[in-house]
């Protein structure tokens, strides 16, 4: 599967072949999504999202071949450039932005919107990558992990003020390859536990959580060896667990949106919801995903989609129109494309004879694998509805924009990873 000679020389085509069955899939299926039997209006007509859909991909095609040609060395050299750009674009945009679905997300360009916190991942993933990549840079040492946490934290930070928190989770997934560097487990452990904490707090009464972990603080001290300074880590381990209920708790009830409460209320306390009212948009993505069956109601045979139910049905529940239309066995086929896409990217990363490749290749599998697993759990009921698209498959120019550079600038660093980068 590989070519030598000119700019497609040694270039992935096992992972350009996935790529383009993706997009094109998806191109098909926002059409879907917004087909109208008495309309007839053509797949092309720039009027629809395919139309637009159709367009980016065109430009999709220009900006690969610019990746193709561009010096390899241009990406790690130029990272720490592109990280500040796209940290001023979003600062730029708090001010300056178009405020959409209650999100100050978005430049507006006539016709045309940019959204930043697409680009940033690109961006932040290349910086973290030259980063870790440095010659005194250790993951082991406390000094480099702050310093990669604080490189993680700067986007995230400006994009929970727009607010966006479904973007700015993404960057989370960078911690990924973070731990394929070297990153202590133990902040893993810590995270996972604080997560459970924090979805016990919202669903057991503060008082209780709270008295049942001065019951386990006590149990344990019981149990231990009596030594003062193990003691005393178990105090201040439990007294942590009770402020971190104490500010959780806080923040649910009179810091987040009612909005917010409710996406979370559809997942975790799905019987408290109005399914007329909060639980709509999960209740028809499930309506709809169901009702596909085995083999799906056939193309554009969709009622659910057709009639409207599932809102942003070409964007955030685009899967829920392929899996009414094509079925258990189309979804099976999506999923098991990503599946082989992502394992293909590892694939890349691994072979990699630099640390920068190798950290960057493990960012991009990261992030679509974040966006790609989210994107379907949030429409089967799994994840709270946070506005993650579908890499290569949703409707949408930033995003499909910013995964194809993502991709190909892989590709490109792969092709050459038997030279030495440039440092700088």
């Amino acid at each position: 599967m590989r070519r030598e000679g000119g700019i497609f020389g040694n270039l992935d085509w096992i992972t350009v072949l996935i790529y383009l069955v993706l997009i094109i899939w998806g191109w098909v299926n926002i059409y879907a999504s917004v087909y109208d039997a008495e309309s007839t209006v053509s797949i092309f007509n720039i009027s629809l999202n395919s139309g637009k859909q159709l367009l980016w991909i065109s430009v999709s095609m220009v900006l690969i071949l610019a990746i193709l040609v561009i010096d390899f060395r241009v990406y790690e050299s130029f990272a720490p450039l592109l990280y500040i750009l796209f940290i001023l674009l979003l600062m730029a945009v708090l001010v300056l932005g178009t405020k959409i679905n209650g999100a100050r997300a978005w430049f507006e360009i006539g016709p045309f919107r940019f959204q930043p916190a697409e680009f940033a991942k690109f961006a932040t993933a290349l910086v973290l990558a030259k980063y870790v990549s440095g010659t005194n840079v250790k993951l082991s040492n406390f000094k480099s992990q702050v310093t990669s946490v604080f490189i993680l934290l700067v986007p995230i930070g400006l994009i929970i003020l727009q607010p966006d928190a479904g973007s700015a989770m993404v960057f989370l997934a960078l911690l990924i390859p973070l731990y394929r560097e070297g990153f202590p487990a133990i902040y893993f452990i810590i995270g996972f536990g604080l997560a459970a904490l924090l979805i016990l707090t919202y669903l057991v009464p503060m008082l209780t959580l709270t008295l049942s972990i001065v019951g386990l603080v006590v149990v344990v001290i019981v149990l231990l060896e009596k030594t003062t300074k193990k003691i005393i880590s178990v105090v201040v381990i439990g007294a942590v667990c009770i402020g971190m209920v104490s500010v959780t708790d806080y923040v649910f009830t009179d810091v987040l949106k009612q909005y917010q409460r409710n996406r979370i209320d559809v997942i975790l306390k799905p019987n408290t919801v109005n399914k007329r009212a909060e639980g709509w948009n999960l209740e028809q993505s499930k309506i709809a995903i169901g009702s596909g069956g085995f083999a799906g109601k056939g193309f554009l045979k969709g009622t659910q989609t057709k009639f409207g139910y599932v809102p942003e049905q070409s964007t955030d529940f685009i899967f829920s129109t392929l899996a009414e239309e094509q079925g258990w066995l189309g979804s099976l086929i999506l999923i098991a494309l990503f599946v082989v896409l992502l394992i293909r990217i590892v694939h890349l990363a691994e072979r990699q004879k630099h640390k920068f490749a190798r950290m960057y290749g493990y960012s991009v599998a990261a992030i679509i694998f974040f966006h790609f697993t989210v994107n379907i759990a949030m429409t089967v009921g799994l994840f709270p509805v946070v506005g993650i698209p579908l890499p290569f498959f949703s409707y949408g120019g930033s995003s499909f924009f910013s995964f194809t550079i993502m991709l190909f600038v892989l590709l490109k660093i792969d092709m050459h990873r038997s030279q030495v980068l440039m440092r700088s």
